[in-house]
């Protein structure tokens, strides 16, 4: 349904610039919001068993009356007390003052809320309340909760999803041709969204998510086979035979490679000097020595006569790379060029460097995605180095094949993806895995505190200042969501500037211009900013090793895998680093999944362990795997639908490479592909 969000009945321009915000342009992409967890309404219980810390439901006749209370900010705060024979339990609501005339009128009401232990009792704040009827109705089917922006609720979204659930036909949307519904017990897709909107049952639900889970393996793996099958495996035009320089520099470097970097190192060597071109993968954990690696392969292509490139996903990172090579090669007196190349570069800056690169001046180029564009010409260009945030695919390999004979490929991963997977998933290359840390780098040292224990860590943060070193603090928030509990970065680096004003304290989230982006992160890079406030933007991108604390706010909200790369950005130096994790929540579950991350620093342990811990409630919005161009699917949680969707894109290839015969399959893929070029980089 590629048709404008505007076409369902009540959707103006307000609501529409709201939807967009969610990445919501078309009923397609309505239909594809999927909620990000689900409630289920379970039975009220007496108050003398709710649990502080967690959600909890009573319901009791309303005798005592509600108060209302005006502050000096002129801020109405409404209270009552219940008391169900079992317990007492204090109900505040803030802003509501119509709730005095209104829960007078209810003979008996439901409250649900989330439970805490003050000094004077229990008490709720801003229950949501109910007739018996009214959560009589609800108790009937698991309730979606969908990501909502400001000015757009869940509940407004629900009621636009079920205008269009009401209007699909199964006929015209199904593209999964019969075959493979059949083989691998899928349901027909109609069916499947509607389960995923609106299941009555986790049975439903799981059969709905797993066939929505294949449709994105299958439609991604698809898309990739296809291009990748037109393609020829290309000879090696650029054999790399001199590695003195390289060895020199790896001599003299002052630690020792693991023997895992050494043996990447040596499939890298045998690639470059074989017939066909090199396409490898090489998989590491965070900080376990990658960018070394790429310098030093670098090396040898300019050694051989040839050039570089080392494409990184943003402009900091490009510097930080750059400088290091710089400083790298100048103290080894190593005669080689570098030449950084970035988007927000004056016109004379670009010019200059494209100069230098199309002579050959340039050896070794640095920079983000500004190595691809039309305007720049290489001189024998045999080395291409990316980050896989960019996902390097088969277009931006043609790109630069373009640009010269097809150089060499190497793509860098921090994602702890077991090999099985990336065999699916990176098909058609090698891989190499670092699965030791270097030995000069100190485990980071981890723990996991409640938000009243947050004092002591800003004492501790002030030490760690006081002794010359840096900090992250994370929020997973931009700005206020009333209906969400978490962390404000902006009101949060505001609280924390008055707690130590004589820090320099900084700010960072995603919705920053990009040349703001860059100057805050250089300052923090280059020392001048001591704590930075961000939001999850800084996850890659960044290299600064004098940095030793991360904190990470309502840790809970995080996959691990996620917790897991942001904690990556402290350790990279020589001092131990520190990773606090404050856990807003009491729950006995969350509890356990971050006492993973307290226990180990092993990104492959920490994906398989959250795995285990996942339960029914815990459905939605993990995504391990970081990859942009699935909604739902997980490559971890969803391995054998991956296997499964694997061997289905096999299958159809083998009997028709065209998908001549599955007319609607491949009218669904060319709308894909259009969709998730940034993606899959096709």
């Amino acid at each position: 349904m590629q048709t404008p969000i505007t076409a369902i009945h009540g959707v103006g321009t307000k609501i529409t610039k709201l939807l967009e915000k969610l990445g919501v342009y078309t009923t397609d992409d309505l239909l594809h919001l999927y909620p990000r967890k689900y409630e289920v309404y379970k039975n009220p219980t007496f108050i003398a068993e709710l649990i502080p810390g967690e959600v909890g439901t009573t319901g009791f006749f309303i005798t005592n009356p509600v108060y209302e209370q005006k502050t000096k900010n002129n801020l109405s705060i409404s209270n009552t007390t219940l008391d169900d024979g079992t317990g007492q339990i204090k109900l505040l609501w803030f802003q509501m003052p119509y709730l005095k005339r209104l829960l007078q009128q209810k003979k008996y009401v439901i409250f649900q809320g989330k439970v805490t232990q003050t000094e004077y009792g229990l008490q709720m704040e801003q229950p949501r309340y109910f007739s018996e009827d009214e959560y009589a109705e609800l108790q009937k089917h698991i309730q979606p909760v969908y990501p909502q922006t400001k000015g757009l609720s869940s509940d407004t979204i629900h009621k636009l999803v079920d205008t269009l659930i009401n209007q699909l036909d199964a006929e015209t949307m199904e593209f999964l041709p019969e075959e493979l519904l059949r083989k691998y017990t899928l349901l027909p897709e109609t069916k499947a969204l509607v389960g995923i909107h609106h299941p009555v049952s986790w049975k439903e639900y799981y059969a709905a998510k797993n066939r929505l889970v294949f449709d994105e393996f299958f439609l991604f793996l698809l898309s990739i086979r296809k291009v990748k099958n037109s393609m020829v495996e290309a000879e090696n035009h650029y054999v790399f035979q001199k590695n003195e320089l390289s060895k020199k520099l790896e001599d003299s470097l002052p630690y020792r490679l693991t023997n895992a970097q050494k043996q990447a190192l040596e499939e890298i060597r045998k690639d470059t000097n074989s017939k066909k071109t090199m396409n490898r993968l090489v998989q590491g954990d965070v900080g376990s020595g990658k960018t070394i690696l790429a310098i030093l392969s670098l090396l040898e292509a300019a050694e051989n006569g040839y050039q570089g490139a080392l494409m990184v996903p943003t402009e900091v990172l490009a510097k930080q790379h750059y400088e290091s090579i710089v400083e790298l090669f100048e103290k080894n007196q190593i005669p080689f060029h570098v030449e950084l190349l970035t988007g927000s570069m004056t016109d004379a800056e670009k010019r200059r460097a494209y100069q230098k690169i199309a002579s050959h001046e340039a050896d070794i180029v640095v920079g983000t995605h500004a190595l691809i564009q039309d305007a720049v010409q290489y001189d024998n260009l045999a080395l291409v180095i990316t980050d896989e945030q960019h996902r390097f695919g088969v277009g931006q390999r043609t790109l630069f094949g373009k640009k010269g004979n097809s150089p060499h490929i190497l793509v860098m991963s921090a994602t702890p993806i077991p090999r099985t997977m990336a065999i699916i998933l990176y098909g058609d290359m090698d891989i190499s895995v670092i699965n030791e840390r270097p030995a000069n780098r100190l485990p980071i040292k981890n723990c996991v505190i409640t938000a009243s224990e947050r004092h002591k860590a800003f004492t501790f943060i002030n030490q760690e200042v006081a002794n010359g070193h840096q900090v992250y603090i994370i929020c997973p928030m931009v700005e206020e969501n009333e209906k969400v509990e978490a962390e404000n970065v902006v009101a949060y680096a505001e609280n924390l500037q008055k707690h130590f004003p004589n820090i320099p304290i900084a700010h960072l989230h995603g919705r920053m211009k990009a040349a703001e982006k860059t100057k805050i992160m250089e300052e923090f890079s280059k020392g001048v900013t001591k704590v930075l406030i961000s939001t999850t933007v800084i996850e890659v991108g960044v290299n600064v090793p004098n940095a030793t604390v991360i904190m990470i706010e309502n840790a809970e909200r995080f996959g691990l895998a996620q917790l897991h790369q942001l904690r990556g950005r402290v350790g990279r130096g020589s001092a131990q680093s520190y990773c606090i994790l404050i856990a807003s929540s009491e729950e006995k579950a969350q509890a356990a999944r971050l006492d993973v991350l307290r226990q180990s620093n092993d990104g492959f342990f920490i994906a398989s362990e959250d795995l285990r811990l996942r339960g029914p409630g815990d459905v939605m919005g993990m995504q391990q795997s970081g990859m942009g161009a699935f909604q739902l699917a997980d490559i971890y949680a969803d391995a054998k639908l991956l296997k499964a969707a694997s061997d289905a894109v096999d299958e159809i290839l083998s009997k028709d490479p065209e998908l001549r015969t599955y007319p609607k399959l491949e009218g669904k893929l060319s709308v894909y592909m259009e969709e998730q070029t940034d993606n899959l980089n096709l």
